[in-house]
């Protein structure tokens, strides 16, 4: 018998082992922490907020969890939520633009990008706005800048404070010189309510780039954002092509700006309600944490 006979016949004596199941995990019941690869059960991530229990991974959330998190219970008032998008250029890429915004309604419930309105944050009256990345990468549009400035001449006429939590891919190519024209009608909205000597906050999460990061979102009295963001213009490549040269590990992170002055603090998912009414309540004396209305 040759060697490759006995080895073969070893093999065939060997037991068969069958490969153990991989135990099935209900539906929506357990989260995986992308980052430390934890399973969490679901209602207590939603209770922190999507906050990792292990490691502190801010997992994404989109416009309706973040108004539940940060708007008191029964006091939310949506603005504005009427004006819908419409196709201007008759715009086409791989589909139609009206095909493509009739299926991300569907698909989201949502009509655009952006949610406004008004509520209490911990008894205090505030205007909110609160952008969605599901909707076309949370681009900024003619009904996003519409509804933002709105929002912020609303807050001007009532003396509110204005928040805005910003998640974007940038502007709207399909909307051309229309979307990019919103960056200055918003940023004129706040130079009106700054004049008024009301506060304005935008709070970065992840990720916060292009015509957004180059208009409102760095026009804040005091600029919060979420750690591990990502926050910048261009992509790593093209300022890299641009200003030839090798650009630092982690240059668009939350931690890097914030060491580097374009932010004012990093706050947890968390904190943010609480540190959002505590600045508030500061700016605005005569509304005391915790006054309902």
């Amino acid at each position: 018998m040759s060697l490759f006979d006995w080895f073969d016949n070893l093999r065939k004596s060997e037991p068969e082992i069958k490969p153990q199941q991989e135990r099935e995990i209900a539906d929506g019941l357990w989260t995986k922490c992308p980052k430390c690869g934890v399973l969490s059960y679901t209602k207590d991530l939603q209770a922190n907020n999507m906050v990792c229990l292990e490691c502190e991974h801010h997992m994404p959330v989109y416009s309706d969890e973040r108004i539940s998190q940060l708007i008191d219970h029964d006091t939310w008032q949506p603005l504005n939520h009427h004006i819908n998008p419409t196709d201007p250029l008759n715009f086409h890429d791989r589909k139609a633009y009206s095909d493509r915004l009739l299926e991300l309604k569907t698909k989201t419930s949502l009509t655009d990008a952006v949610q406004t309105g008004a509520g209490l944050i911990d008894g205090l009256p505030i205007a909110l706005g609160v952008m969605d990345f599901r909707f076309m990468g949370g681009s900024m549009g003619s009904v996003v800048g519409e509804r933002l400035t709105r929002l912020i001449e609303y807050a001007t006429a009532n003396m509110m404070p204005v928040v805005i939590i910003c998640a974007s891919g940038g502007a709207r190519m399909q909307e051309g010189m229309l979307s990019l024209m919103q960056m200055a009608k918003i940023s004129g909205a706040l130079q009106r309510h700054q004049e008024k000597k009301l506060l304005y906050i935008p709070v970065l999460t992840h990720p916060t780039t292009g015509g957004v990061t180059a208009s409102f979102a760095m026009l804040g009295d005091l600029i919060l954002a979420e750690p591990k963001a990502t926050i910048g213009f261009a992509g790593r490549r093209v300022i890299e092509q641009t200003l030839r040269e090798k650009l630092p590990d982690g240059f668009q992170t939350s931690e890097y700006l914030l060491q580097h002055g374009f932010v004012d603090a990093i706050v947890s998912r968390t904190q943010l309600k609480k540190t959002l009414a505590h600045l508030i309540s500061l700016h605005q004396p005569f509304y005391p944490i915790g006054m309902k209305n």
